[in-house]
Formats: structure tokens, sequence, C-alpha cells
């Protein structure tokens, strides 16, 4: 349910490290919270993102939910295919599903999140 080559944060995003650009999307544990998710909205290419801020939401038939940006960049990618096809987040969470793809300003940022067996700790503990 959470793959060990991610890291986590606290408001269960994602994020995917491949040099300076990061993939970011919904942990599985987000994005069955939500339920069935209808609407993602979205930055656009070329928008910075700052660690902490939101960045964009997901609307599900249960309710609307920030999405808040794990790391500070540039947008590189956004996936747009969520724009007609949402439902992707619930079906393929961390691969077809992924939000947005950043270039970091500072690698080193991603080695603050969570590791997925720390994230599975910290969603134990908020349980």
């Amino acid at each position: 349910m959470y793959p060990k080559d991610l890291k986590y944060d606290r408001e269960h995003e994602w994020v995917r490290a491949e040099g300076d650009v990061a993939t970011i999307g919904i942990s599985f544990f987000a994005q069955d919270q939500l339920g069935e998710v209808v609407y993602v909205d979205l930055p656009s290419a070329g928008d910075s993102v700052t660690a902490g801020v939101s960045f964009g939401e997901v609307e599900s038939v249960k309710s609307v939910s920030e999405l808040f940006s794990p790391v500070t960049g540039e947008i590189v990618e956004v996936n747009d295919a969520l724009s007609d096809s949402p439902e992707t987040v619930n079906e393929d969470c961390y691969g077809e599903g992924w939000m947005i793809k950043v270039r970091l300003s500072d690698t080193s940022q991603v080695d603050g999140l969570m590791d997925a067996d720390g994230y599975q700790e910290f969603l134990a503990e908020e349980a």
C-alpha cells in the first residue's frame, strides 16, 4: 500500500524524487479517506510551489480537500489527464494518478520527509 521508494508528508502527499525533479501525488490513505474522486484542480506548469502551502484541490463525493506541496520548486509538468479522468487518483494513486512534477529548488528537502515505514507509524499514531 505504501511503496518503499517514495517519501511521504504529514498532509498525505507522496514524493518520488528523480534527480532534481519530484513527482507528487496523494497516498493510498488520502484517496481512501476521500472516497470517489470526481474533480482535481491543479496549477499550471511554470507555477511555483512552496513546501507546506496549498497548490490545488481534490473533490470527492464526500468532501473537498486541499493539496499541500511537500517540496519547494517550479512545476515542470501537470497531469492533465486527471481533468478528464479524476477517478485515476483512486485507481492508481502511485502511478497514473500522479498530480504534478516539480523541479526542486533544493534536492535535500526530500530527505526531511518520512519513508514508508515512518509514514505508516504516523498513520497508526493518528488513528
